[in-house]
């Protein structure tokens, strides 16, 4: 998932692992997740090597092994790290817009249909190129076959849902969960279209549905 806020460098402060036999290392477990990430969204998990994530991560094996288990280890808690961040990000994208165009006054809409717009557009970013999201790869690479990786993108993609819900109706956002679906889905299979080669200018017009979707 692509927002505009970055990924927080800190948001796991500082670890102190073993790098060795009586060497204590310490490092920022932010950083070495964030660093893992980039190598897990620009390669995939099965083409990202324990290698290649020691040097970004700038980690011995021994500490890398002793802070994540294992290759996997270190997708889960990246994943995790992500999701957070991504959904506090959108979270906050939602009550700015409410605060800037005074949604709370109009029905007790969490975020109305100014969040529920900015939230699509975070989403989908259809001006960042084929990189696409790392939920939408990892799921698509390892959910048929991965239990963990499925079950932390459905709790992923459940809480966006729930965004989008309270952003249509907050006093009965269960009342409006296939549209909240609806518009997820929309913003996902954007990034999808976007990824496989479609014009930017293209994927905006798809998005431009999500109007029809959010109503008046």
């Amino acid at each position: 998932m692509e927002t505009n806020t970055p990924l927080p460098s800190d948001a796991h402060g500082v670890t102190t692992r073993s790098a060795g036999p009586g060497r204590p290392r310490e490092f920022d477990e932010g950083e070495v997740l964030a660093a893992a990430l980039d190598l897990f969204w620009e390669n995939g998990f099965e083409a990202t090597s324990v290698d290649a994530l020691t040097a970004a991560m700038g980690l011995s094996r021994s500490s890398f092994y002793a802070a994540f288990g294992s290759k996997q280890g270190v997708l889960l808690a990246a994943l995790r790290y992500y999701s957070d961040a991504s959904y506090s990000g959108l979270a906050d994208l939602v009550a700015t817009q409410c605060a800037t165009t005074g949604c709370g006054d109009r029905g007790g809409d969490a975020g109305g249909k100014e969040g529920a717009l900015a939230l699509v557009n975070a989403l989908s970013r259809p001006d960042r190129g084929p990189r696409g999201c790392l939920f939408v790869n990892v799921v698509t690479e390892r959910g048929p076959h991965d239990r963990e990786v499925a079950e932390l993108g459905r709790r992923h993609f459940a809480r966006i849902e729930a965004l989008f819900a309270r952003c249509l109706d907050a006093d009965h956002p269960e009342l409006v969960r296939d549209r909240a679906r609806a518009l997820m889905a929309l913003a996902f299979g954007a990034i999808v279209l976007r990824k496989s080669g479609l014009p930017a200018a293209d994927v905006e017009r798809i998005l431009d549905q999500a109007n029809d979707l959010i109503g008046p």
